[in-house]
């Protein structure tokens, strides 16, 4: 009786461990009954049928980064190129994931490679580095429609590296090279033509400023002599008023006649000391004469203003 109960106990035991299945959180497990799709276990504690249910497929549900071996590629100029990537997918539908494919892996990594090549080979080299992003959406484009009948999403297709052949490189980079010194000319002509623009704008306003300076002096004395002028006037003016004035106070025509006399005699004077010929009025009378027409004069002077 105790090895009978012994037994029932271990078949008890066999029967409770293959009834009773405990899912990790983010994992799917897919049940077979009889051989046939019967469920996919949800995380937490499920119950089987011992000895027709049976655990077929574990899946994790996790993100799963997957390295793409690196490959060569050829580009539309006919240029080879080393490309190396890395795919990120996620299994979406674990019943697909189980039956759609023998190993989705495999089928992921070899159309990545085939889909890159393809794309690659519509560009020219210098695209290639140009359009990382439009590859890795183009490649992510056709996996993720294949690998919808793999029970597989495929999140982004990232290109960790593009390397031409070595003389490749050394084209490009004396290509680099040779940009980058044409950049250089072309900032120094740049700068010599903004040099002599700003050399001639200071030159013109200089010039502006000098003229502009020159006008205003010019102006300046024309008011100076204007005002000299004037003041001049006005003063010869005062004169001869005073002068008008003067001689019609009593004795100033007599003062004026002997004023008159004495220049005329100063005349004839420095005439006598600066010539060696002299002309003599042949009547004495015409300095009277003299004297009276300039005293008419002064009257007459008087009398108008």
């Amino acid at each position: 009786m105790e090895i009978v109960a012994f037994v029932l106990l271990i078949v008890a035991f066999i029967f409770i461990a293959r009834s009773i299945k405990i899912v990790p959180q983010q994992n799917a497990w897919v049940v077979e009954r009889l051989g046939k799709y019967h469920a996919s276990l949800t995380p937490g504690l499920n119950f089987l049928v011992p000895f027709v249910d049976r655990l077929a497929y574990r899946h994790s549900l996790k993100e799963v980064p997957l390295d793409v071996p690196s490959q060569v590629c050829i580009t539309k100029d006919n240029t080879q190129l080393t490309v190396d990537g890395i795919l990120y997918f996620q299994v979406t539908d674990p019943m697909r994931a189980s039956y759609g494919s023998s190993n989705y892996i495999v089928a992921i990594t070899q159309l990545a490679q085939t889909t890159l090549r393809s794309v690659i080979g519509k560009m020219e080299l210098d695209k290639t580095f140009e359009e990382r992003t439009s590859i890795n959406a183009a490649v992510v484009a056709a996996l993720d429609e294949a690998a919808l009948n793999w029970g597989v999403k495929v999140l982004r297709y990232e290109i960790k590296d593009l390397t031409p052949p070595a003389a490749i490189l050394l084209s490009m980079q004396a290509q680099i090279t040779a940009e980058r010194e044409k950049r250089a000319l072309i900032a120094a002509s740049e700068g010599r033509r903004q040099e002599q623009i700003n050399i001639a704008t200071g030159e013109r306003e200089a010039f502006i400023a000098r003229s502009e300076g020159e006008k205003q002096a010019e102006i300046n004395n024309a008011q100076g002599e204007a005002s000299a002028i004037t003041t001049v006037a006005e003063a010869t003016a005062d004169a001869i008023r005073q002068i008008a004035a003067a001689i019609r106070e009593p004795g100033g025509e007599q003062a004026v006649q002997l004023k008159v006399a004495e220049r005329a005699v100063d005349a004839f004077a420095q005439l006598a000391q600066k010539n060696n010929t002299m002309i003599v009025p042949a009547n004495m009378s015409e300095v009277s004469a003299l004297i009276g027409t300039a005293m008419t004069l002064l009257k007459g002077t008087a009398i108008a203003k």
